[in-house]
């Protein structure tokens, strides 16, 4: 297998997707440890984004397919403050509602699709869940764009 310099395997092996999912797993028991609020402050939502096991299992799973989607994983804090969300032509938060028959969407009442654009790297789809009940936004999954 072969690494880039943060430890990402960049092929397309099965190996190579085990180590990705294992990358981003790692990263977020780290993240979580000097983040023990395990939130970020979103300024185009205008809350909190939460970082759950659900955040950390869906991602794992989607982002280990592509290194672009697990490197895009590393920039989680950046991401989680500056995504911006889609609105409306008078300017409304566009939301989705969460797919029918997808057990891990059940929980939300809403779906948020988010991008951030970061410089030298480019496009990221943050997707964000609102939980049913409390409200409270979730991070859901985190993929690079490839093409736009």
């Amino acid at each position: 297998m072969e690494f880039d310099k943060k430890g990402i395997a960049v092929g397309n092996t099965a190996e190579d997707y085990k180590s990705r999912k294992k990358f981003i797993s790692d990263f977020y028991a780290q993240w979580i440890a000097s983040n023990t609020t395990k939130h970020i402050y979103n300024k185009s939502l205008g809350c909190f984004i939460e970082v759950k096991y659900l955040s950390i299992n869906e991602t794992s799973g989607k982002a280990a397919y592509n290194y672009k989607s697990t490197l895009a994983v590393s920039y989680l804090t950046e991401i989680l403050e500056n995504a911006k969300v889609k609105k409306d032509k008078l300017g409304g938060i566009f939301f989705e509602m969460p797919k029918q028959n997808v057990r891990n969407q059940e929980r939300f009442s809403k779906i948020f699709t988010m991008f951030y654009e970061k410089p030298t790297f480019g496009k990221i789809k943050l997707t964000v869940g609102e939980l049913r009940g409390s409200g409270q936004k979730v991070q859901y999954c985190i993929t690079a764009i490839e093409n736009d």
